[in-house]
């Protein structure tokens, strides 16, 4: 237990798999996935979007295999992509064999919608022959027939149950690197059903809540369930399913890591709404910042307060820090003490500066301490 156990966090046991080489699941950090959303089949322009969610920070990229075109394009691309590749497969599963042979990491399927028992051990022997893993994907919105006569309508037993026969079906053929989600765009659902297989599987879970909608919605639905979630100790990777740019889902997904203390990638900005007392733009500023600092992978802390209410307090707590003042005279804050004024003009760049070298000075203290221990 913490000296803060107010804010310690239980995390659920599973056993590890890995998707190439990143580990999902026991104690390895919580991942952020993203999925690509240009033709797969066109491997420049997929490789592009790919290298705007790395450099974002996305540990896993998935990419829809839909047809032959894009299972060609894909051998190019898992050998140029820096992190792993998930295929996407639904229904066709030639599609699962063409990619697992092209170097996926993972494949994403739906055991139940890919055939026979016969193509189900066929997608398994690719699988086991090129290392790949396997997503089960359950979603809501796809459930089987005979479960929703069942139940009558999707439900989190619905969700389970299809998990739970999905899951069968590959142990049946020995195959245990698997990881499984059961998504769906309604909040309450999408939780409840997870808590309920947490309880009933020691896989990794891959949690999301799908089609949660635009980036101001399906930020805010998705940091509800994610969030909660990952409070509970459920959860070993996460996508962030938004109407938007994969890399917007990987900054938030990290963002909603952030906030909880389970992983810290660049910079976490604690700044005010402002009022009438800001001595500065903090809106504005939050903002410019916040896009400029977005090369900063070092994890630290930057407060970005209008006045002197609360300006000094939450410096107090941060790497560094700037309270507004009177007449475009600022207070800037260096791990917590008062240190120097800054003016309205310059003041952003001035800021971006202090935390680039602060950045460096952590890395460089990083460095030393892992020579000193060899």
């Amino acid at each position: 237990m913490s000296i803060r156990p107010w804010r310690d966090i239980q995390r659920r046991p599973s056993r590890q798999i890995m998707v190439g080489n990143v580990p999902v699941g026991g104690d390895a950090p919580v991942t952020v996935q993203t999925m690509t959303n240009t033709p797969t089949a066109d491997a420049v322009a997929t490789l592009d979007q790919i290298r705007r969610c790395e450099e974002a920070g996305a540990d896993i990229i998935r990419v829809s295999c839909p047809d032959v075109e894009s299972t060609q394009a894909l051998r190019r691309i898992t050998r140029a992509a820096r992190v792993p590749i998930v295929a996407d497969i639904h229904f066709h599963y030639k599609r699962a064999l063409e990619a697992a042979d092209a170097g996926a990491a993972c494949l994403r399927i739906n055991p139940g919608n890919i055939g026979s028992a016969e193509r189900v051990r066929e997608v398994v022997n690719a699988a086991k022959a090129n290392g790949c893993s396997i997503r089960i994907g359950v979603n809501a919105g796809s459930l089987e027939r005979d479960l929703l006569e069942k139940y009558g309508e999707p439900c989190p037993e619905a969700l389970v149950e299809s998990a739970l026969d999905h899951i069968k079906l590959l142990q049946d053929h020995d195959f245990h690197e698997f990881k499984v989600a059961v998504k769906a765009s309604d909040v309450f659902l999408a939780v409840a059903a997870y808590q309920q297989l947490a309880e009933a599987v020691d896989c990794p879970l891959h949690l999301g809540i799908t089609e949660a909608g635009g980036f101001v919605g399906g930020t805010v639905k998705s940091a509800i369930g994610i969030g909660s979630l990952l409070w509970f100790g459920i959860g070993d990777t996460i996508r962030v399913s938004l109407s938007a740019e994969p890399e917007e889902e990987v900054r938030v997904g990290f963002e909603i890591l952030k906030a909880l203390g389970i992983r810290n990638r660049g910079v976490r900005v604690v700044s005010c709404p402002s009022c009438a007392r800001q001595g500065f733009d903090v809106i504005r500023t939050v903002q410019t910042l916040e896009e400029r600092l977005q090369h900063i992978r070092t994890p630290m802390s930057l407060s970005v307060l209008g006045c002197v209410v609360n300006g000094p307090g939450e410096a107090r707590e941060t790497d560094i820090g700037v309270t507004g003042g009177g007449n475009g005279r600022h207070m800037v804050y260096l791990s917590g003490v008062t240190d120097h004024h800054v003016q309205d003009e310059g003041m952003v760049d001035h800021i971006v500066r202090l935390v680039e070298a602060k950045a460096a000075e952590i890395e460089a203290d990083e460095r030393a301490r892992a020579l000193a221990a060899e």
